[in-house]
């Protein structure tokens, strides 16, 4: 008997899945895994049961992954944005974390491409694009996973270098795929429109984050946190289509919003308020985080549930994924090592993969697919790379606040109605 769907059974499934989703973020505090390897894992066990005893019909569920996927790389920015304080201190570790992006996106694209083109056959350029999303760290998973780290300087290195990654691979990607759909020439002139568009974006992008601060300062209505977000959504999808690397407009507004007085100065700070930016930056990251979570816990619990079960008993598919993996995690280890020999061992754990690789995956045109590529490989490089992060943490335990269950559930009953994590929770050098 197949399984039938009626409102009231979708509602349900909806809710049981946000409360696990809760439930598994406290027991990530308590345990150092990844919340998301346990949504993964509960997206699997639905695709199992529908498979199985439910019988049900199997939806199609890319379209939702990639509105949640962009959604989710929207509000997941943002957040990230919203928590850095630009002072003179953090100049270093904004170069060493853009030093560290642009060695490990290049060697670990280089190495998968290669990668494909042997294993697979498939020729260079759709492999350099296959292997772009597999060579991005994942913001989505890093930004929750440190927060409770003891070590600000590790939060904040970790939060620069995701958001930094994601940047730049998504520009990388898209830029590559521009160039083999409408090739107008030689490499120097892919650079050279590479070059111009991405300074047309910083020009653009802080152009209008400072019009949005403006404009959400002046706003006297209470119903204004999720207008902004409608704004900087449509923003977003704009930019994509003018194949602009629209990400940037997200990162200016948040890290206007924290650091007013950073960028507006000299005449600009006749046009702001800084007392009235400031109330208002903690009801917007309380909108964020909150939102954030939302769209992670249905991105990932609905890519576990579209991937098919026999594709992960192939041993083509995973061998493929163990050379993946082993390789990615490997110069992880050796470019941490080389290019910051004195940072902290933790930060040469933390190399997931998750909802930007999926996101970037979905949106390869056909034109440039790979034909033998089977897409469990997706999911066995995500899961290894979190639980080796988590392997990571559990290892450097000392550098995290070390909570058993009862105390992180103590501590989440005691938080006042409104407050955000940070208040409860702080995060400093300890």
């Amino acid at each position: 008997m197949g399984l039938a769907f009626s409102t009231p059974s979708i509602l349900i499934a909806l809710a049981l899945v946000v409360i696990l989703s809760y439930l598994f973020n406290l027991l990530s505090r308590a345990t150092r895994i990844p919340s998301v390897l346990m949504l993964l894992a509960s997206g699997l066990a639905l695709r199992a049961l529908s498979e199985g005893p439910l019988q049900g019909r199997i939806p199609d569920v890319q379209p939702a992954l990639e509105v949640l996927g962009s959604i989710g790389l929207i509000m997941i920015v943002l957040e990230a944005a919203l928590d850095l304080e630009l002072i003179r201190e953090n100049r270093k570790m904004i170069f060493g974390s853009l030093n560290l992006t642009l060695a490990e996106i290049g060697v670990s694209v280089a190495f998968v491409a290669a990668i494909l083109h042997f294993g697979l056959g498939a020729d260079w350029s759709r492999s350099v694009v296959y292997a772009i999303p597999l060579g991005i760290l994942s913001s989505a998973i890093i930004i929750p996973s440190v927060e409770h780290l003891r070590k600000r300087s590790v939060k904040e290195f970790m939060i620069y270098q995701s958001t930094i990654s994601d940047i730049l691979g998504i520009m990388l990607f898209y830029f590559v795929i521009e160039g083999l759909q409408h090739p107008t020439g030689g490499w120097q002139s892919w650079l050279q429109g590479f070059l111009w568009s991405f300074g047309g974006s910083i020009v653009v992008s802080a152009l209008f984050a400072y019009l949005l601060v403006l404009l959400l300062q002046h706003i006297r209505t209470s119903l204004k946190m999720f207008l902004l977000i409608a704004v900087l959504i449509l923003l977003y999808a704009v930019g994509k289509l003018l194949h602009l690397s629209s990400l940037l407009v997200i990162l200016f507004f948040g890290l206007m919003l924290r650091n007013p007085q950073l960028f507006f100065r000299g005449f600009l700070q006749r046009w702001i308020n800084m007392d009235v930016v400031k109330s208002l930056l903690g009801d917007f990251q309380l909108i964020t985080r909150e939102t954030a979570f939302i769209v992670r816990t249905f991105f990932f619990v609905v890519f576990g549930f579209s991937i098919a079960l026999g594709s992960l008993t192939k041993g083509s598919t995973i061998f493929v994924s163990a050379l993946v993996v082993v390789g990615l995690l490997y110069w992880r280890w050796v470019a941490v090592k080389a290019l910051m020999p004195n940072s902290d061992r933790i930060i040469r754990y933390m190399a997931p993969r998750g909802l930007i690789t999926i996101l970037l995956f979905y949106s390869i045109p056909p034109e440039l697919s790979i034909a033998g590529f089977d897409r469990g490989l997706l999911l066995y490089v995500i899961l290894a790379s979190n639980v080796y992060m988590a392997w990571g943490m559990v290892r450097n335990r000392s550098l995290s606040e070390d909570k058993t269950l009862r105390q992180v559930l103590q501590e989440t009953a005691s938080v006042e109605p409104g407050a955000a994590p940070d208040s409860v929770d702080p995060v400093g050098d300890k």
